[in-house]
């Protein structure tokens, strides 16, 4: 049977496809994952922070020294771009509509979904399409994960804390690989093979984590969420990517995904700003099913554009 080759016949395959598969195992089955032992350390939806922090470790080796201005400027241009398009669209839908929204989508559901990005997923396509560099430009990129740009975008930002050591965590499993790289050449060429193989692995758990029921929870609304996430933050992503950083803008479309964390983001921001309580419980759900949604459209939007403008690892061929 040709499994792995068909399965790399579906844009960002060996991404979607164990993705998919633990969204159906979580959704039917869902306590089969939770029998412990083995089995749940390599399937459960914990097992992804580690299947992803080895792989970044493995990119990191792949980093010559020379390429960290590189790996900043790319991840600070994706970091910010991906900023301005959920802060734009919060405080213009905000300013116009009120916190209520439209269509009954509120200012807080569209900042929550939009500002954030699914890490293991950028991973997965830049690590298909990209070099060492798009990769690494996670370790930057993992401050959108949570409400800290949420609380900027609301102009909350005095409210947040992030501790320094969160950031710390995201940026050491890259930097420590990438000074062993350095130092040894043969480790970066050791550790190169396996900046591929962890992501069925990692795709899988990350799926485990999501259920069928998130999507219809948030209905119609949560799926216009979700279409309008991939979209508009693609949009600005891409051509952010296209001209600041002078790159084909696969980077750019692989950013444009609703983070899982943005399902908690609503009830911190609320916490901290207490005007935004009434609209908690439908942010939440459709953040939920925005999640679900950007998983599926994600990669697709990617392989448009490495269809039309080609990919990283050609630039590295020429």
């Amino acid at each position: 049977m040709k499994i792995l080759s068909t399965v790399k016949k579906v844009p960002g395959g060996l991404m979607v496809v164990p993705l998919l598969l633990g969204v159906l195992v979580n959704t039917f089955f869902p306590g089969f994952l939770e029998i412990g032992g083995l089995t749940t350390a390599l399937w459960g939806p914990g097992a992804a922070s580690t299947a992803i922090a080895i792989t970044c470790f493995c990119v990191g080796a792949q980093i010559n020294v020379r390429q960290a201005g590189e790996v900043l400027k790319r991840g600070f241009v994706l970091l910010l771009a991906k900023f301005a398009a959920g802060a734009s669209i919060g405080i213009l839908v905000g300013y116009v509509f009120g916190l209520g929204g439209v269509l009954g989508i509120s200012a807080l559901a569209m900042v929550s979904a939009i500002t954030n990005s699914n890490g293991g997923l950028f991973i997965s396509l830049t690590s298909t399409y990209g070099d060492s560099a798009d990769v690494g430009s996670q370790s930057l990129l993992a401050i959108n994960d949570g409400p800290f740009l949420t609380m900027i975008a609301f102009g909350a930002s005095g409210l947040a804390d992030i501790p320094l050591i969160n950031l710390v965590s995201a940026i050491l499993p890259v930097a420590v690989g990438m000074l062993l790289g350095n130092l040894d050449k043969e480790i970066g060429e050791y550790l190169e093979p396996a900046t591929g193989l962890l992501i069925p692995f990692f795709a899988f758990c990350l799926g485990s984590g999501i259920s069928v029921n998130n999507l219809m929870a948030g209905g119609l609304r949560g799926i216009v969420l979700g279409v309008f996430c991939v979209f508009w933050s693609g949009f600005i992503c891409i051509l952010a990517d296209r001209f600041i950083n002078r790159r084909p803008g696969y980077a750019g479309a692989s950013v444009a995904s609703a983070a899982g964390n943005c399902v908690a983001t609503p009830a911190l921001i609320a916490a901290a700003s207490p005007v935004m309580a009434p609209y908690v419980d439908a942010a939440t759900v459709q953040c939920a099913s925005a999640v679900v949604v950007s998983v599926i459209l994600v990669p697709l939007l990617t392989a448009f554009v490495v269809k039309k403008w080609g990919d990283g690892k050609e630039l590295v061929r020429e």
